[in-house]
């Protein structure tokens, strides 16, 4: 069964529109022609980040006491296991194949996705530029080109601060509502970009939660298919 779109949706950013347009660089938007140098990485606890600056990154963080016990009591018995350099590696795979088979979750409150929605297109242009995103029953998945002078720590630290304030309010519940760390990871090229906006996109669907991207409606897939539609219902175009 196909998800119901809410009855009003958010206005995608225009660069939503142009996802498989190449610009004059050859590249698709949002990939820079010539990368600047990143900062590099950093380590808070025991999941490492790569701070890169403008360059686009995927960033994947989640709700509170998401992960079943004996999926943390396995990744604690056999991620020692692994060489050093795997280790992070497979502890984000777990993680993610976990969380992307879950149905449950605050986040499918539809009052609350909203919220999470709003506040990452809120910031768009200015800390960031938005290139992709979903909001999933129990986790988030963001595309972003963090602007010169925002850190990625500072954005994620926005985000969960201010929905987490508004999502216990309207849960009528207290206490913690994000899991405290992330995972991110920088993108490549081109190409690597639009797999990581496929995989984003493709997470409600392999989920099992509606049979197209675009059905999801707290999505960039959405808003760039309402906004599509828009454009090809607007006067004078045939």
């Amino acid at each position: 069964m196909a998800c119901a779109r809410p009855g009003a949706v958010a206005r995608a950013p225009p660069h939503l529109c142009v996802l498989q347009s190449p610009c004059s660089s050859g590249l698709l938007w949002g990939m820079p022609s010539s990368p600047p140098t990143p900062r590099g990485w950093s380590s808070r606890g025991y999941l490492p980040h790569f701070d890169g600056g403008p360059l686009p990154q995927a960033v994947t963080y989640r709700l509170a006491h998401t992960l079943p016990p004996e999926v943390v009591t396995r990744m604690r018995d056999t991620l020692p296991l692994l060489p050093l350099g795997r280790q992070a590696a497979k502890l984000r795979q777990t993680i993610e194949d976990q969380l992307d088979h879950c149905r449950t979750g605050w986040l499918a409150n539809a009052v609350i996705a909203a919220q999470v929605q709003e506040n990452l297109l809120y910031f768009d242009g200015d800390r960031y530029r938005l290139h992709a995103w979903v909001v999933m029953p129990n986790h988030v998945h963001v595309l972003i080109t963090p602007s010169p002078r925002a850190s990625m720590a500072r954005i994620v630290h926005g985000w969960k601060t201010y929905t987490a304030r508004r999502a216990n309010q309207a849960l009528g519940r207290a206490g913690r509502f994000w899991q405290p760390d992330y995972f991110d990871r920088y993108v490549r090229d081109a190409r690597h970009f639009l797999a990581v906006v496929r995989y984003i996109e493709a997470n409600p669907v392999r989920a099992g939660l509606c049979r197209r991207t675009e059905d999801w409606p707290w999505s960039s897939a959405a808003l760039r298919a309402a906004a599509g539609n828009e454009a090809s219902e607007a006067p004078g175009r045939r």
